[in-house]
């Protein structure tokens, strides 16, 4: 496969749809972005990268960095944290307090705000210090160490974090939080504010195309642990848009409201692509589009 052509062509093919949307606004650190952004990077299993426009151009990867706990947990805690989170879609936005009162605190799945919360709340509990436990990961899988966290955001989401607490307290109202709130969403705020460019971010994703192998070589996830992050992350990573981006793109994707979205084609390569303007349910429009020419002119996607 030529990837450099393939994102030539993509990037070709995805230009009328820079631009549109909107940015994510209720977050103000991340208002100001440039709307016209756009860089896309496929990172081969091998760990070769290629990338077209604003490929190596940091972003705020937010709720991405929900894929990355996840494995994290999955790796030193194995399969004991879905007694406290659940693995379906659920429909509702991604903020949504509805589902948790009448499923008793458990959250539909860990992608949403508030398994998020749970996945965070886990990792703390092992580590005593998540956030930065997740940027010397994602230093180490990038091979970037400049990578770091943005203040100005963290700042500005505990600024405006009055939803994300509110989802907390009610989890730790039913005693499905082992730390405190404030703690918690301390470590929270500080991963979705992790800087990183679509190369960065397309390689530090490499072990869920290497199912579950490192960088270095060492097995991070078994390939089952592998298997259901991607499955996972196929089926309620884009919100409450996954039918709709499985239909378009069908690969195991997870987006954040930075305008970045990570893609995974097992065995193959990872990918990422980022454009800020976002679509009603916080996913980024170009980079939806740019995924859905890359599936159909590779003919690559899980189904």
């Amino acid at each position: 496969m030529d990837y450099q052509a393939v994102l030539d062509e993509v990037a070709t093919r995805v230009a009328p749809e820079i631009g549109r949307g909107q940015v994510a606004r209720y977050i103000p650190a991340l208002a100001s972005v440039e709307l016209g952004r756009f860089g896309m990077a496929i990172a081969d299993a091998d760990g070769s990268v290629y990338g077209v426009g604003d490929w190596e151009v940091p972003f705020s990867v937010q709720s991405i960095s929900k894929a990355f706990s996840l494995a994290l947990v999955l790796a030193q805690d194995g399969e004991t944290l879905w007694r406290r989170v659940g693995r379906e879609p659920s429909g509702n936005p991604f903020n949504s307090l509805v589902q948790l009162e009448y499923e008793n605190g458990i959250p539909r799945n860990p992608f949403i705000n508030a398994g998020a919360l749970v996945v965070t709340d886990r990792l703390q509990s092992l580590t005593g210090d998540a956030s930065t436990t997740m940027l010397d990961f994602l230093r180490a899988e990038s091979g970037n160490p400049e990578l770091a966290f943005d203040a100005a955001v963290a700042a500005s989401e505990t600024e405006h974090g009055d939803r994300n607490a509110a989802l907390a307290h009610f989890m730790a109202s039913y005693g499905n939080l082992d730390n405190p709130v404030p703690t918690l969403l301390e470590h929270y705020f500080w991963q979705c504010s992790i800087e990183m460019s679509c190369r960065d971010l397309a390689l530090a994703a490499g072990f869920l195309a290497r199912h579950g192998v490192s960088s270095d070589g060492s097995r991070l996830l078994t390939r089952s642990e592998a298997k259901r992050i991607n499955a996972v992350m196929l089926t309620c990573g884009t919100y409450d848009a996954a039918g709709d981006f499985a239909y378009r793109v069908g690969l195991p994707g997870k987006s954040g409201v930075g305008g970045g979205i990570v893609a995974v084609v097992p065995g193959r390569c990872a990918l990422c692509v980022w454009s800020p303007g976002l679509d009603a349910r916080g996913n980024s429009v170009a980079g939806v589009s740019a995924l859905d020419h890359f599936t159909t002119l590779t003919g690559w996607s899980v189904f």
